[in-house]
């Protein structure tokens, strides 16, 4: 870490704790232009495949010119204590907070003590719809996958930080809340900019890629959040694969290895675990002609990443017979919107099963 002049602080403070969010803080540094200004603070996750990406995303932050903070906010039971006690003096004399993911009770932790007059909210995915609209309509934030759940005790306990947070990132006199996303903002909150990100940074730095003849599919969560059942799940990946001659999968971070192992074999798809967010992963190329996905992030992002490419983006509905029982009620519904939003791709039909 550079020294800091004096004890003036870091004029704008970045907490991330995904690649995709340090991406996104990327590309709105390369909107704003920050300059030398901006230290990105990495709350680093436990995860080794989310760690690994994110210290490729560091690399690239510090090639840029950012500083770049690697705290292990999760090493220990006093690791929480040790990063929060370091980051007070920071957070108190920083005059602009840039967050990847509101729905953090880290992230929320922190938002009670900075003083900062300006707030960013940067993507962290198809969250970020949900975070607008539930702070457009006052509600408690709570991630969409979890929404009709029953709070559990650390919710409670969590309760009124999380209330504070909310708070803060309401726009007042005093303070200035923007979103930076690439998502579609329908219901936006009074008083908050909307700011598009457009993903200049990724195609100024990288590409255009080598397409090749195949397809590719890119995987999801789903399955490891609780909302679609694994069965299901494989028979649909086995379906677009045959329909459409894919020939890899871009394996999500987050993908169990017992799963990504039966989907190798069922299915004989080529198994990539990419070092960095699958946006430069395409842009770097090679990618395949058409990319194939379910409704995630990527439907909306790389469109953009890939803008002036021949590459097609293809997004397959999910059938509500895949949903656990345990889904959330709003799981549909939120999963439809996401595909209905994205622009400049190609909607597929559910796949029905090929057993």
């Amino acid at each position: 870490m550079s020294p800091r002049a004096g004890n003036a602080g870091p004029r704008t403070l970045a907490f991330v704790e995904s690649p995709v969010q340090l991406l996104n803080v990327l590309e709105w540094a390369h909107a704003h232009a920050p300059g030398a200004g901006l230290t990105l603070v990495v709350l680093s996750p436990v995860d080794p495949m989310t760690r690994g990406q994110l210290r490729r995303m560091a690399e690239l932050a510090r090639e840029e010119g950012y500083e770049v903070r690697w705290e292990e906010a999760r090493g220990g039971t006093a690791a929480p204590f040790q990063t929060i006690g370091g980051l007070m003096g920071p957070l108190r004399r920083t005059d602009r907070v840039v967050m990847g993911d509101p729905f953090s009770r880290y992230v929320q932790l922190l938002l009670t003590i900075t003083r900062a007059r300006e707030l960013v909210v940067v993507d962290d995915g198809t969250a970020t719809m949900e975070f607008v609209t539930q702070l457009a309509r006052g509600e408690r934030l709570v991630r969409w996958h979890r929404k009709g759940s029953r709070p559990g005790p650390r919710d409670l306990v969590f309760a009124p930080v999380s209330s504070a947070a909310r708070r803060r990132l309401t726009p007042g006199e005093h303070r200035q809340v923007e979103v930076f996303s690439s998502m579609p903002i329908d219901e936006s909150p009074d008083g908050v900019t909307i700011t598009a990100n457009s993903f200049a940074w990724t195609r100024a730095r990288f590409g255009p890629p080598r397409i090749t003849k195949t397809a590719d599919m890119v995987g999801t969560s789903l399955v490891e959040t609780g909302v679609v059942e694994s069965d299901r799940y494989l028979e649909a990946v086995t379906g677009l694969a045959k329909t459409h001659g894919a020939t890899r999968y871009f394996a999500h971070r987050r993908e169990s290895a017992e799963k990504l192992h039966r989907l190798a074999v069922e299915t004989g798809l080529e198994i990539v675990r990419p070092d960095l967010p699958l946006e430069l992963i395409a842009r770097r190329g090679p990618i395949g002609r058409t990319v194939l996905s379910f409704p995630s992030t990527v439907v909306h992002t790389l469109p953009l990443a890939l803008a002036g490419t021949e590459v097609r983006v293809a997004v397959c509905d999910i059938d509500p017979r895949w949903l656990t029982q345990s889904a959330s009620p709003r799981a549909q519904g939120f999963l439809s919107g996401v595909t209905g939003s994205a622009r400049d791709v190609t909607r597929l039909a559910a796949v029905t099963s090929v057993r």
